[in-house]
């Protein structure tokens, strides 16, 4: 409880003019014997008004009070958030309302002021942004409650318990559907090239078209039918992917507000949406992580929301990738061959681990190693240099640039696939490069 400026203003008023009358005396001017008595009734007054106005409100009850959230969040993204408040008070009210919101979440417009009416409920509206993926739980509200006599404000706290989850900035692959695939893909930057017939799973029989190639001609329908038929064949579409998430402590560097983990996160998520549609199983499995988690491959869309629960509180570790423990885990439970995407940060110091256990996948599985590379280093590169520290950034940055590009060449000379990309286009490079081999009958 704390006085309000109501309360202080007659106070420092009945002060001066006890001071004021106090000088006089002193002075031996001539004031009325009844003005001082006055002005220490009034200060009485005041004081025992006070103290009734405390006791009635020590006795008022606090409002009753409904948050509401959503379930789910996703990470980056603003959202809107209204408590909805009940009361019995006879009279208006002006109430100060303050949400105490968890770490980890940013807040536009609060603390509010809002007018409570008899018979009425009041609702009021905040804004919350995640910072960081997880589930956040809310345990109480703040309000200052006025006094009846507006002399005092008491801050109480006011249960009200209710969780989120902070999911993946999954909007966008949500958002997706209210478009065409085709031109939602080209946004991202996706080029999508149509093969007719080419596939490796057979389709239908029909009549042979022009441009179409002697090999597809069926000759015993032909025969049948006595005019040329033709096989369609169509992309297989019963493939298995599985991303080997790197979980260590590599994937802590930032660009922007996104760490690379969250970056590869999303950009596993926007090829798991495109994937699951094209009618493929996808899983995902971690490592350099407290427990690594697997998710076996399944088809279907709700696969996608089994991925956004499985990801959407797993966070970075600074342990090291260790890549041959990682390949052991995939290669026990991963049986079917199927794509298996690496997102990590390759280092020139992972030649010999790394290739190891990448060759030991790829006798089973066809491989695909996802780099991410750090943004700064471009731009320490493309900087223009007139200082010694200048110079030695840059020489530090193209020397680490071109050790990592000799990693990737030793990685491609053994008939690996490598995607090196900054952490932004990831996404868009990776569906790129599935629905180019999906095309070409790779996988």
């Amino acid at each position: 409880m704390r006085p309000t400026r109501l309360l202080l203003t007659w106070l420092a008023v009945l002060l001066g003019l006890n001071i004021a009358l106090g000088t006089a005396m002193a002075l031996q001017l001539n004031v009325p014997a009844a003005l001082h008595s006055v002005a220490w009734g009034l200060l009485l007054a005041l004081f025992l008004l006070a103290l009734l106005d405390a006791a009635r409100l020590k006795r008022r009850p606090s409002p009753r009070l409904r948050r509401q959230m959503p379930g789910s969040l996703a990470l980056g993204r603003w959202s809107e958030v209204r408590i909805t408040l009940e009361h019995d008070y006879p009279q208006p009210l002006a109430l100060e309302v303050f949400d105490h919101v968890p770490d980890g979440l940013s807040v536009q417009n609060l603390p509010q002021s809002i007018a409570l009416h008899p018979g009425e409920h009041s609702t009021l509206g905040y804004r919350l942004r995640p910072l960081s993926r997880g589930h956040f739980s809310f345990e109480r509200c703040e309000v200052h409650l006025p006094s009846p006599l507006g002399l005092w404000t008491a801050k109480r706290q006011v249960p009200a318990k209710d969780a989120t989850r902070v999911y993946p900035d999954f909007a966008r692959l949500y958002g997706a559907q209210l478009l065409a695939v085709d031109n939602w893909l080209s946004q991202l930057g996706v080029r999508q090239r149509q093969r007719r017939g080419l596939g490796l799973e057979f389709h239908q029989l029909r009549e042979f078209r022009e441009g179409d190639s002697l090999r597809q001609i069926d000759w015993k329908a032909t025969a049948r039918q006595r005019t040329p038929i033709a096989r369609e064949y169509q992309d297989e579409r019963d493939q298995q992917i599985v991303f080997m998430l790197d979980c260590g402590r590599r994937m802590r560097s930032q660009d922007g507000e996104l760490s690379h983990f969250d970056h590869a996160l999303n950009a596993c998520l926007l090829l798991s949406y495109v994937a699951l549609r094209q009618g493929d199983a996808v899983g995902l499995c971690t490592f350099a992580c407290d427990q690594p988690r697997y998710l076996a491959p399944v088809k279907g869309s709700g696969q996608l929301n089994q991925l956004l629960n499985a990801v959407y509180d797993l966070d970075t570790t600074r342990r090291a990738a260790d890549y041959q423990a990682a390949a052991n885990q995939l290669l026990a439970r991963q049986k079917r061959r199927g794509l298996v995407i690496v997102v990590t940060n390759l280092r020139d110091e992972d030649d010999e681990d790394l290739l190891t256990a990448v060759k030991r996948i790829s006798r089973q599985h066809r491989v695909l190693v996802a780099s991410l590379r750090e943004e700064v280093l471009d731009q320490l590169r493309q900087a223009p240099v007139q200082t010694l520290p200048e110079a030695l950034a840059y020489c530090g940055s193209v020397d680490y640039l071109n050790a990592r590009e000799e990693l990737h060449d030793r990685l491609k000379a053994q008939g690996l696939a490598v995607l090196d990309a900054h952490p932004s286009e990831l996404g868009a490079d990776l569906v790129t490069r599935y629905l180019g081999w999906k095309k070409a009958g790779v996988l």
